[in-house]
């Protein structure tokens, strides 16, 4: 993604209207010709596992919520803001402005790659919505020990699981539960 010779800026939106903002910004760099300065507007996102009323559910959620990324060439080769991209973005709907004001500062390749890398690691697993802290009681809400209180031993992201150590009849069993399956 970091092919371009533009450089990557952030763009306040409105909250909750960053996909929208992207749809119409990549309807109107096409309408508009502007391909050859505006490279790609980006909205990082991850899935996410969340259980609503007793389903397990995958929504997506944005890492940044209220901006979007965009690859342009703002500037000029003196130095000067390009206008037409100014313009271009300033004027769309439901966007707030670049953030930096007047002169807003493109994001540094570090801060690029690790956001690209965010996202590809994203695309590779979905994350649980909740997370939870070593030492922490938390009560079983489902499965064979619901209702048991149990403090969390071991966190296990990758996989969704928790290690709980619970008493049962005095003494404590380790058990081992998906994310969903407690509540704080």
């Amino acid at each position: 993604m970091q092919s371009h010779e533009g450089q990557w800026f952030v763009v306040q939106a409105l909250s909750g209207h960053e996909m929208k903002v992207k749809g119409s910004l990549d309807k109107r760099i096409e309408l508009e010709e502007l391909a050859d300065v505006i490279f790609e507007v980006l909205v990082p996102i991850e899935k996410v596992t969340e259980v609503k009323l007793g389903k397990k559910t995958t929504a997506n959620r944005k890492f940044f919520p209220g901006y979007i990324l965009i690859n342009s060439k703002l500037y000029n080769d003196d130095n000067t803001i390009n206008d037409k991209v100014w313009a271009f973005v300033n004027e769309t709907p439901s966007i707030i402005g670049f953030v930096g004001g007047e002169k807003p500062a493109p994001l540094s390749d570090d801060e690029v790659n690790d956001i690209l890398e965010q996202l590809n690691r994203g695309e590779a697993r979905v994350k649980p919505r909740i997370e939870f802290d070593i030492g922490e009681t938390v009560k079983i809400k489902d499965g064979a020990f619901e209702n048991f209180e149990g403090k969390i031993e071991n966190i296990d992201p990758d996989r969704g699981k928790l290690k709980l150590s619970v008493s049962i009849f005095g003494r404590y069993t380790p058990v081992e539960v998906e994310y969903w399956q407690v509540e704080r």
